[in-house]
């Protein structure tokens, strides 16, 4: 049951970009700080840098998205694509790779990032992605893009989300790109299957609200724009859960039982959504706890 249910949900999560289609509606584009700018539309949150050296794009959604997507940046600037940092592999943040790099990106990401994206997943009938679509610069711990103007410093969390999770702090500006540590009022998708883990996932939050000032601008992986304490109040939930959670486990509960037990319940209308309803959360949730 363990096995199936994770694989459910990675299959559905990073499931080929052939597999996905163009939804309807554009990506909505919004102004963050000056020249710095979020996207919304299909998939993970991107985030745009834009200046006289050039563009940086904080991950990229879908493959069948980028051509929407680059025409909503095209309406923002004509400067040349020039960097894609991508905060974790899953498809939903990697999939414009290939054609981005065909449009002059060099991809930067976390060495575990390009290690999954090159071997795929039989499991999960993941296939290795193509070599064009593979980071081209990898890091083991930080780097940093002295660009438009900004610092742009990327640093590895460890396993939270997934084992090669990073967080983009662009320095000066005060704006944080989170990638999936953060789903802002969604419950969150943890891939234990890609070294993925709810305490890393708080230890990450621990260390980006560390860094916030009362100015602070976040870029959540999913979910609105938003500031530190929406992210706080995303730790205050996801910690609750988790300790009840833990409780019951330790009580000898088995994962029907929690989650019979609601330990989420007066969270579940405003953190539900579709690709995760509270109940096969909390089921996640054990799973991922239960290792």
């Amino acid at each position: 049951m363990k096995l199936l249910l994770i694989a459910i949900l990675v299959s559905i999560w990073a499931m080929p970009t052939h597999a996905q289609r163009v939804p309807d509606g554009d990506p909505v584009v919004t102004e963050v700080a000056d020249d710095l700018y979020m996207l919304e539309w299909a998939g993970g949150n991107i985030g745009i840098s834009v200046g006289e050296d050039g563009v940086v794009l904080v991950d990229d959604q879908y493959a069948p998205m980028v051509p929407k997507n680059l025409a909503a940046l095209r309406r923002i600037t004509d400067a040349p694509l020039r960097f894609v940092l991508n905060t974790h592999w899953h498809g939903d943040h990697t999939g414009g790779n290939e054609q981005l790099a065909g449009e002059g990106a060099l991809i930067i990401a976390h060495d575990n990032v390009r290690k999954r994206l090159a071997e795929g997943s039989l499991l999960r009938e993941i296939p290795a992605a193509p070599a064009g679509a593979l980071p081209v610069v990898t890091f083991d711990s930080n780097v940093t893009l002295h660009f438009n103007g900004h610092e742009v410093h990327a640093y590895h969390v460890g396993a939270a989300h997934t084992d090669g999770d990073s967080v983009v702090h662009f320095r000066g500006a005060d704006v944080i790109h989170t990638g999936d540590i953060f789903f802002n009022g969604r419950f969150p998708y943890i891939d234990g299957g890609s070294g993925g883990n709810v305490a890393g996932v708080l230890a990450a939050v621990d260390g980006i609200l560390a860094l916030c000032t009362p100015k602070t601008k976040i870029i959540p992986g999913h979910g609105p724009l938003t500031d530190c304490d929406g992210l706080r109040g995303y730790k205050s939930m996801l910690t609750i859960v988790h300790e009840r959670i833990a409780k019951l486990i330790a009580g000898g509960a088995t994962a029907d039982e929690v989650v019979a037990a609601q330990p989420a319940s007066e969270y579940a209308d405003a953190w539900t959504w579709g690709f995760m309803p509270t109940d096969r959360w909390v089921r996640l949730m054990y799973e991922l706890m239960s290792e």
